[in-house]
């Protein structure tokens, strides 16, 4: 994969959060694509209880400071960046007041999800190809992880349909069994679709639960890769449906070689 530009765009990424299934992948997989000579980025949500002074995270003055419409209100962007120790691999983080100050995640403290998890979604993935757009890189792939990072694929095939920088950009979804419980706000899909995206393209978000989510992910990707034994019989059905190149569960053990050349098949 030399020299090839991998964007990775993740829910949580280890070491900054705790270790699960979506934040050591979005860790192996790019740690493994630059041993390999591959040129990558990874991108993330600056949640509220990631120390930055622990993962000497700082603000990157020439990036912050444009603010993204949502739901017709405009949210400041702020970009923080760290390295990985001893990986010379750089983690861009998408932040912003309003959305990520709070100190966890996607729910409370009694396990509730956040009530605007939707517009945090939205946020990060139009956060994400804005940062792209000023750094000046051209991905040859974009792969997703996790489902905070899920509308990134609609974003692209739609919002940012006319951007010259992207025409060659492949998508890449990574699918988990890691999931939610119910479902995000039901005023979601108009939300999205107040930025021109067309109803037809996201009507399973109609119901905005974790597999609807995955599943308009995937209709946007151009290549999935199902990352955990454990996804739902549904959804493995459902991506087999599609005809669209997908890479089966694959054992850590076995993953570098398999995710390179489905990479190269990709670019091919």
């Amino acid at each position: 994969m030399e020299d090839k530009r991998i964007l990775y765009v993740s829910s949580e990424v280890v070491p900054y959060l705790a270790e699960n299934e979506v934040s050591l992948m979005s860790y192996d997989v790019p740690k493994m694509i630059n041993d390999q000579g591959g040129q990558i980025r990874i991108f993330m949500p600056r949640y509220g209880n990631i120390n930055e002074r622990r993962h000497q995270l700082h603000e990157v003055i020439r990036l912050s400071g444009m603010n993204l419409v949502v739901n017709d209100l405009d949210m400041p962007l702020i970009i923080k960046v760290a390295s990985i120790p001893k990986e010379r691999i750089q983690v861009y983080f998408i932040d912003n007041d309003e959305y990520f100050k709070r100190k966890a995640t996607f729910s409370d403290e009694e396990g509730v999800l956040y009530p605007d998890n939707d517009e945090r979604a939205i946020f990060f993935a139009k956060g994400v190809v804005e940062t792209v757009k000023k750094l000046n890189w051209v991905p040859d792939i974009i792969h997703v992880h996790g489902w905070m990072a899920s509308l990134l694929p609609i974003y692209m095939k739609h919002y940012y349909k006319d951007e010259a920088l992207f025409s060659e950009t492949k998508i890449v979804t990574s699918v988990y069994g890691q999931s939610f419980e119910g479902t995000l706000d039901s005023e979601m899909i108009n939300k999205i679709k107040f930025d021109n995206i067309p109803h037809e393209a996201i009507t399973d978000i109609e119901i905005p639960n974790y597999e609807n989510l995955i599943k308009a992910a995937i209709n946007h990707s151009d290549a999935v890769v199902i990352a955990s034994e454990n996804i739902t019989p549904s959804l493995t059905k459902y991506i087999e449906s599609l005809g669209i190149p997908f890479l089966p569960f694959t054992s850590k053990d076995k993953f570098a070689e398999a995710y390179t050349s489905f990479y190269k098949n990709m670019l091919a």
